[in-house]
C-alpha cells in the first residue's frame, strides 16, 4: 500500500507545481507569441512597401545640389555660412529616405520594433511609414501594452515575494546577532524563566468547573494571590474560547484519500492565483535606498556587457542607454548598431522594468505618506484653538 501511495504523492506534487506555475507561464508565453505575430505582420507590411520618390525628397536633392555648386573654391570665406545652410537642410531630411525597407523591417528588426511598442519605450528610429502600418500599430499597442503591464504585475509579485523574504531574513539575522551581543547572564536567565513559565501554562481542552481546576492544581495555593488570580482568569478565558469554537468537521473527504478526485479543487486554486495578481506587490515594504542600490548594480552589470558588441558605446553611454530603456523614456538619441543582440537582453529588460516599477511603487507610497503628514500638519496649524470661558 505504501509503494502505491508514493507515486500518487509524487504525481500530486508535480500537478500542484504545474498549476502553481501555469498562470505565470501563461502570461509570458502570451507576450512572446504576441511579439512574434507582430514581427511577422510588420515585416510583411512595412518591409514589402514600394519606395517612391516623394516631392520632399526631390526638393531636398535640389537644395543639396544647389549648395554644393554655390560653394566656391575659397572654403574659408563661406565655411560658416555653408555649415549653417547644410545643417538646416539636413534637419528637414527624413531618415526613411536613406533606409532600405527590407533591411530595416526584417523579422528581427520588426521584433525589436514590437518590443519597443508594448514596452512603451519607443526609441523613434524605427516607425511605420505606410498608412496600414500606422493603423495596425495603434491596434497592436492597444492590446499589447495592457498585456505587458499584466506580465509586469505578475512578475512583480514574484520579485516582491523574493525581496520581502530576503529582507525579512536579513533583519531577523541582524536582530539575532544584536541580541546575542547585548544578552548578559541575568537577562538570559530571566528570559529562560519566562519561556519556562510560558510553556507551563495550563491549556484546558475540556470544559471544567472552577473547583475541579483548583483541585487538580495543588501547586497554585502556594503561589501569591495576585499570580493565582491571573492564572485563574487565563483558564476561564481558555474555557470560554473552547466553548465558542465551532465544531470541527470530522467527515472524511473523498479527495484526501484519492488525489485524482481533487481536480476541481486544483482548478479553483488556479483561479485564486489569477485573482491574487498584484497582492504581493501591494504588501511589499522594503527601504527605498535598498531598491535604488539594486537598480544601480543591475544597470551597471548590463553597462559593462553592452559595449562588447556596441562599439560606439562606453560604460557611461551604455549606463545611460539602459536607464533610459528600463524607465521607458526612450529618447532615441543613442542608437544601436546591432539590435539583434539586444533582443537576447529581453529577459534582462523585463526583470529590469520590474525592479524599476517596484522602486517607483515604493517611491509613490513614500510620497503619499509624506503628503499625508504635510496636510495633517497644516490642518492642525489652521485649526482654531478652543477658548475656555469662565462660567
Amino acid at each position: 500500500m505504501a509503494t502505491t501511495s508514493q507515486p500518487l504523492r509524487g504525481k500530486t506534487t508535480c500537478k500542484k507545481i504545474f498549476w502553481a506555475v501555469f498562470p505565470h507561464a501563461c502570461f509570458i508565453l502570451s507576450l512572446v507569441i504576441y511579439a512574434f505575430l507582430g514581427a511577422l505582420m510588420f515585416s510583411h507590411i512595412e518591409g514589402s512597401r514600394e519606395v517612391t520618390l516623394s516631392e520632399e525628397y526631390r526638393t531636398f536633392l535640389q537644395n543639396l545640389t544647389y549648395l554644393a555648386r554655390k560653394l566656391s573654391d575659397n572654403v574659408t570665406e563661406n565655411e560658416k555660412m555653408f555649415k549653417n545652410d547644410i545643417r538646416e537642410l539636413f534637419n528637414t531630411a527624413d531618415p526613411v529616405w536613406f533606409i532600405n525597407p527590407e533591411d530595416r523591417w526584417s523579422f528581427f528588426g520588426s521584433l525589436f520594433f514590437c518590443c519597443t511598442v508594448f514596452t512603451t519605450v519607443g526609441y523613434g528610429n524605427t516607425y511605420p511609414v505606410t498608412r496600414t502600418g500606422k493603423y495596425l500599430c495603434m491596434l497592436y499597442a492597444l492590446f499589447g501594452i495592457p498585456l505587458m503591464f499584466l506580465v509586469l504585475t505578475d512578475m512583480g509579485d514574484i520579485l516582491a515575494t523574493v525581496l520581502s523574504k530576503s529582507y525579512n531574513k536579513f533583519r531577523k539575522l541582524q536582530s539575532k546577532i544584536q541580541a546575542s551581543k547585548l544578552c548578559s547572564g541575568s537577562t538570559c536567565s530571566k528570559r529562560n524563566e519566562l519561556k519556562s513559565r510560558a510553556q507551563s501554562k495550563i491549556v484546558i481542552n475540556e470544559p471544567l468547573t472552577i473547583m475541579e481546576v483548583l483541585r487538580s492544581q495543588s501547586g497554585m495555593k502556594r503561589r501569591p494571590v495576585k499570580c493565582r488570580n491571573v492564572e485563574l482568569f487565563e483558564m476561564l478565558i481558555a474555557r470560554e474560547n473552547e466553548k465558542t469554537q465551532p465544531a470541527r468537521n470530522k467527515s472524511m473527504e473523498r479527495w484526501s484519500s484519492c488525489p485524482e478526485l481533487a481536480r476541481g479543487k486544483t482548478v479553483s486554486r488556479v483561479i485564486e492565483n489569477f485573482d491574487k495578481i498584484g497582492k504581493e506587490l501591494e504588501k511589499l515594504d522594503v527601504p527605498i535606498v535598498l531598491m535604488v542600490l539594486v537598480i544601480f548594480v543591475y544597470i551597471s552589470c548590463a553597462a559593462a556587457i553592452l559595449p562588447n558588441w556596441e562599439r560606439n558605446m562606453d560604460f557611461q553611454e551604455a549606463f545611460y542607454f539602459c536607464f533610459i530603456t528600463l524607465t521607458t523614456i526612450g529618447f532615441g538619441d543613442t542608437k544601436l548598431e546591432h539590435p539583434k543582440f539586444f533582443l537576447f537582453f529581453s529577459l534582462y529588460i523585463m526583470i529590469g522594468m520590474e525592479i524599476v516599477f517596484i522602486a517607483f511603487k515604493l517611491g509613490q507610497d513614500r510620497l503619499i505618506v509624506l503628503y499625508k503628514k504635510v496636510i495633517s500638519f497644516c490642518a492642525e496649524k489652521k485649526m482654531p484653538s478652543k477658548k475656555i470661558y469662565p462660567k
